[in-house]
């Protein structure tokens, strides 16, 4: 986006108390703003996989005591994979009442209540991935998502695509003061937002899991983008 107005306002915020006003430096001559985005991709060093067990019984009690056996058999394979307790987070825990609705009408009919406990799991082994799956699947998960995979330390590859994505911009602020006249120019404001991406995750695997004799798992790349929003003025 280029954007040429002769005089234009533009806003710094400098470090300063809560109660300072915001300092305003006023551009005079042309400002061009920009948002230019960079992605450096890299090998992902952690997977999350979300599993859990769900139950039913006729009892609300009973659910619950069902579940937590079978939840706890889950946790202890998830611990035998060599993953530690920091890295098993409990995200949910369900308890409802079900019930049946007849075809032709009527009052609807209780039919138990359903228990569902989940739990996200971090895997620093990706080459173990599939057989952590295939392992959670055998003791007794009802639903697996996943895996995401992502990066446990990002902060390198985000000063790298934020590096890229200054100079990018700086030099086609550049540009465009070279083709409006100008010699060079001044930086008047940035802003930045970051984002992390990693390939779709593959379908639920809790039923192909069981079919399959190991649940093959492809990592690939994860990508960190750094878009910038820059603002320069036009020098001479």
């Amino acid at each position: 986006m280029f954007r040429y107005a002769v005089p234009l306002l533009a806003l710094t915020v400098l470090a300063a108390p809560a109660a300072a006003a915001e300092v305003q430096i006023q551009a005079q001559a042309p400002v061009v703003e920009l948002t230019v985005s960079e992605t450096v991709k890299s090998k992902p060093d952690v997977a999350e996989v979300g599993t859990g067990v769900t139950t039913r019984a006729q009892s609300a009690q009973e659910a619950v005591r069902q579940n937590a056996a079978a939840m706890q058999k889950v946790i202890d394979r998830l611990r035998s994979l060599g993953i530690a307790d920091k890295d098993i987070q409990t995200s949910s825990f369900n308890l409802s009442a079900q019930f049946t609705y007849p075809n032709g009408g009527g009052k609807p009919v209780f039919a138990g209540y359903e228990a569902s406990n989940q739990v996200t799991a971090k895997i620093r082994q990706i080459d173990k991935v599939g057989d952590a799956l295939d392992a959670l699947v055998a003791a007794g998960a009802t639903n697996i998502n996943g895996p995401n995979f992502l990066l446990d330390n990002d902060t390198a590859v985000q000063q790298q695509a934020r590096t890229q994505a200054f100079q990018r911009g700086q030099a086609m602020a550049q540009d465009y003061a070279r083709m409006a006249g100008y010699t060079g120019v001044r930086l008047l404001e940035v802003s930045e937002s970051v984002q992390t991406a990693s390939p779709p995750p593959p379908m639920p695997m809790a039923f192909r899991a069981v079919a399959a004799a190991k649940t093959p798992i492809e990592p690939g790349e994860v990508g960190t983008t750094v878009t910038l929003t820059v603002k320069y003025e036009m020098t001479r």
